[in-house]
């Protein structure tokens, strides 16, 4: 299967992530966790997120997949 992470980095530390295969944001730091918390609670973000795998990740994967089956 297809897995999106999106992680939000600052200063080289990552502080918080999105993990399409556990469907939440998970947060790092204590600041990542609070962030984590409130976003979490907010259904239109996470449908945001999980959108992208859609909408980015499958269709994406679907031409990489076709490009390799065409040079076979």
């Amino acid at each position: 299967g297809i897995e999106f992470i999106d992680s939000y980095v600052f200063n080289k530390v990552e502080h918080i992530r999105f993990n399409s295969t556990v469907g939440r944001y998970v947060g790092y730091t204590e600041h990542g966790v609070k962030n984590a918390e409130a976003w979490n609670s907010d259904a239109g973000l996470l449908g945001q997120e999980q959108g992208e795998l859609e909408s980015y990740c499958k269709h994406n994967a679907d031409i990489y997949y076709s490009a390799i089956l065409d040079k076979t």
